[in-house]
């Protein structure tokens, strides 16, 4: 049971992060501020630093919570169903969190401020965010223009224990260079498509975001035989 010491440093950290976002929003990464943010709250700034270490840690911070309540997101999207079924709800899922936090998924996407170094558990929180979408191309047959892309990605997974355990651990009874192919190009359309919403630079073009990645995704499925 937490001590109610711990309790009030964490209900000052969550202030803190979430001013930081509210800046964040308002003038991407580059306008956070840890004086500023220390103002908004009534602390000086050295106090801050009691919380967290400097600009970077609390970015940090932010980004870990990013990708957890993305993966939540994706996680809660998870249906019965045939595996095309299955894809077009997790897509939506991203879809949805990303246009509902679009300066969060720009952290996640992109580099924050220049220098900054993404830590290594980063990786782990974008695998939980990914893993869903492993079992829906396990049983896939790979059209022969992705097939390049899967001898690469068997290598992958040959390579690293890391990835080989995490793979089996979302899609234990299907072809692992299969899954991580058709979920590492769910990734690049993801991530090309959103970015490109929240940047605004489908504005004035006479489509949804939603209408062109819901045709990405029936264009992947084809690729990927699902």
């Amino acid at each position: 049971m937490s001590t109610p010491r711990q309790r009030y440093r964490e209900q000052v950290r969550s202030e803190i992060k979430q001013a930081a976002l509210a800046q964040i929003g308002v003038g991407g990464a580059a306008a956070l501020s840890l004086n500023a943010v220390a103002k908004q709250l009534g602390m000086t700034g050295p106090a801050l630093y009691k919380y967290f270490d400097g600009r970077d840690s609390l970015l940090t911070d932010l980004i870990l919570d990013g990708y957890a309540e993305l993966a939540a997101a994706v996680r809660a999207a998870i249906q019965d169903g045939g595996p095309r079924e299955r894809l077009h709800g997790l897509a939506r899922a991203f879809l949805t969190w990303v246009t509902a936090h679009p300066h969060v998924f720009q952290l996640l996407a992109g580099t924050p401020s220049p220098g900054y170094q993404a830590p290594p558990e980063s990786v782990d929180r974008a695998r939980e965010v990914l893993g869903p979408f492993l079992p829906v191309f396990g049983q896939a047959r790979c059209a022969p223009a992705v097939a390049p892309l899967r001898e690469e990605m068997l290598g992958w997974v040959e390579q690293s224990p890391a990835v080989a355990e995490w793979v089996r651990a979302y899609a234990p009874d299907g072809d692992p260079a299969t899954a991580l192919t058709g979920t590492i190009m769910v990734w690049t359309r993801l991530q090309g498509i959103l970015s490109l919403e929240v940047q605004g630079q489908f504005a004035g073009m006479g489509h949804r975001a939603a209408t062109l990645l819901a045709a990405e995704m029936d264009a992947l499925a084809d690729t990927m035989g699902i």
